[in-house]
């Protein structure tokens, strides 16, 4: 590529000749919860960074639900999801004093507690593990009263 050409096409963002080759890969990861609370999904994500040959790169997450949610937080003590799971209560609670309740008295509810936890997350990889912290893990936050099943989207993108 001449110099020119290649000055064009880092300006337009895109990358210039990379060292190594590029992967991608996709996964859909099912998880049934039991109602409200907090799964632990860490393993399930390492493992198919695994079975992928992952090494350097970005995992990316997105469940695919409106009253769901994904976070990174503490794995050691169980307290802190029992906490988690009162302070979403007490920021949203079930009432009549929603509009929208056409699927139940917990989906509104589960919508705002969605709203305000993220959806999505991405997560740095090297040396074919994720860059969490000690204490870190990576959880589905259910917002409903009753079991679902629930879909993340996964994303890798690296070498």
């Amino acid at each position: 590529m001449s110099q020119s050409k290649q000055q064009e096409t880092e300006a337009a963002g895109k990358p210039s000749a990379v060292a190594g080759s590029l992967i991608q890969a996709s996964e859909t990861l099912r998880v049934a919860t039991r109602g409200p609370g907090f799964s632990d999904i860490t393993a399930e994500v390492a493992g198919w960074l695994q079975r992928i040959d992952a090494t350097e790169g970005v995992v990316t997450l997105l469940v695919r639900h409106t009253s769901a949610s994904l976070l990174i937080q503490e794995n050691a003590d169980p307290d802190v999801q029992r906490d988690l799971a009162d302070a979403l209560r007490r920021l949203a609670p079930e009432g009549s004093h929603y509009r929208h309740d056409s699927e139940g008295p917990d989906d509104m509810p589960a919508h705002i507690k969605a709203m305000v936890m993220p959806v999505s997350l991405a997560i740095p990889v090297a040396h074919g593990r994720m860059r969490l912290g000690t204490w870190q893990g990576i959880y589905l936050a259910e917002h409903r009263r009753a079991p679902h099943r629930r879909e993340i989207a996964l994303h890798y993108i690296g070498s």
